[in-house]
């Protein structure tokens, strides 16, 4: 399943309205942390392995499309 996420940097929080998820990530967008931690987050909510998430699109934007196997 495929889901929009849009990120707010500096909060910590996961929230899902419809296909789209927000989230609240600490890290800074340096090295590509911010992403580990978003894919780390997201497998949590969900309760898979973070090896079935993978971001489509949007690397370094914080508007993401990320599919969830």
């Amino acid at each position: 399943m495929r889901y929009d996420v849009e990120v707010k940097l500096g909060e910590d929080f996961v929230k899902v309205e419809g296909d789209t998820i927000f989230v609240g990530l600490k890290e800074r967008p340096e090295g590509g942390r911010a992403n580990i931690e978003l894919i780390n987050k997201l497998a949590k909510h969900f309760k898979v392995q973070p090896s079935q998430i993978r971001i489509v699109s949007g690397f370094k934007s914080r508007k993401k499309v990320v599919e969830i196997l």
